[in-house]
């Protein structure tokens, strides 16, 4: 399965955000997007999710049209945002909940794979807290298992570990990491050098433009 972007380029009035670019993801593997403030990134990936459509150039999975709107596409892909999108008057397990819901889930399928996720995230003890309640990372980490509860076949992260400790942040790293390893494509917007460095290959952007792509992990040596 590969997701692909072709010659994708989007502008907000005069401004050119994304130029240009060509991308490809594939499962079993977790690609990093990297590069500077106001590269592109989160763009780049919301383009790539069909959250917004791009001024010319293509999204495709697994050679089938991206388009906005799509709901059968919707089934298929997860994406975290960095504003997290969740629903600050619901506890952090009611977030997961709807979204496995909304996915045909039973009661009884709802209950055990959001306490699943939960466990996963380490946030069993505060699960039943109402998200205003909790910290910035704490949001973080339940944006995450909302996305990872439903076993998405894409999953698009933008700035996953921001707010996170040394520990939560290999943590949900490890747990994108896996997911990408069991068959699913994961893509990771970072600036974070050791989160773009766990990953198996990365792009990185400037200005809206592909400078560099090779392999993450031959960074280190």
């Amino acid at each position: 399965m590969t997701l692909s972007g072709r010659g994708l380029s989007y502008r907000v009035g005069d401004r050119t955000v994304i130029d240009q670019v060509d991308v490809d993801a594939h499962s079993g593997e977790m690609l990093a997007v990297c590069g500077p403030s106001g590269a592109g990134k989160s763009t780049l990936l919301t383009m790539l999710g069909g959250l917004i459509a791009p001024d010319s150039g293509t999204v495709s999975l697994d050679d089938a049209p991206v388009r906005v709107g799509d709901l059968a596409l919707r089934r298929r892909i997860a994406v975290v945002l960095q504003g997290y999108g969740l629903v600050t008057a619901l506890t952090g397990r009611e977030n997961i909940g709807i979204a496995l819901q909304a996915r045909g889930a039973t009661r009884a399928q709802v209950r055990l794979r959001t306490a699943e996720v939960l466990e996963k995230v380490g946030l069993s003890e505060v699960a039943d807290h109402l998200i205003e309640d909790m910290s910035g990372g704490q949001q973080q980490r339940v944006a995450v298992a909302r996305a990872l509860v439903g076993a998405p076949e894409v999953l698009l992260a933008d700035e996953p570990t921001a707010e996170l400790d040394a520990e939560n942040r290999e943590r949900i790293v490890t747990l994108l990491s896996d997911h990408a390893h069991s068959g699913a494509i994961v893509l990771i917007a970072s600036h974070d050098p050791d989160v773009v460095a766990s990953c198996d290959d990365m792009v990185e952007l400037d200005a809206g433009r592909v400078v560099a792509g090779r392999p993450a992990r031959h960074r280190r040596r």
